[in-house]
């Protein structure tokens, strides 16, 4: 997993609430057994029209949005079935940050597995962020540091946010659940041989 310590990059501001897996990646996307590649299916049905050009009224299609990494969105994101197939597709488009008012338990969950920080602000915060980059001439840029738990842009610090201190660490570090583990290799194998041994 990619260690997440300080990141910059640009925003896509999705103004929806309520999006749900089945719209980051829809279902008939979720055959492939990889974790990678699910990046050309993120947000398809809003995405792309039905000759397969993009749809230049969504907001990642955006010429502001190329390229972004930040994405912005509404209360409630990440709602709907548990598939973890969601966070793979917006780690492999490039995401590698979700701020939101909030977000649904089992995607936010997903998120701190698979090296996407979803960051939680209060509605008016979340609010503020839109308006700042409506106001933009052209893209507009944040730079999170989640050791120092802030997220700023051109103007300075704009905010901080909570994170619990085990799963920020385990981003840090880069560590998902096997990385963990195998931190107790030692331990591990140990505890084998003495088992070898009893038998």
């Amino acid at each position: 997993m990619k260690a997440f310590t300080q990141h910059s990059g640009r925003v896509a501001a999705m103004d929806r609430a309520n999006v749900d897996t089945d719209q980051i990646i829809p279902k008939q996307f979720l055959k492939r057994i990889e974790r990678t590649g699910f990046g050309q299916y993120l947000f398809f049905d809003w995405r792309y029209l039905e000759d397969g050009s993009n749809d230049p009224s969504f907001e990642l299609n955006a010429p502001v949005s190329q390229g972004a990494s930040v994405l912005l969105a509404r209360r409630n994101f990440g709602s709907g079935s548990s598939r973890e197939h969601a966070v793979w597709s917006l780690d492999d488009y490039g995401i590698r940050a979700v701020i939101a008012p909030s977000f649904a338990d089992i995607f936010f969950n997903n998120c701190f597995k698979n090296g996407v920080l979803p960051i939680q602000l209060s509605e008016e915060q979340v609010e503020e962020l839109f308006q700042r980059f409506a106001t933009m001439q052209g893209a507009y840029d944040l730079t999170i540091d989640l050791e120092a738990q802030t997220i700023s842009d051109a103007d300075g610090v704009f905010a901080k946010f909570d994170i619990d201190p085990f799963r920020r660490t385990c981003l840090l570090e880069g560590l998902d659940d096997i990385a963990m583990t195998l931190k107790h290799e030692d331990k591990i194998t140990a505890f084998e041989q003495t088992r070898v041994a009893q038998a």
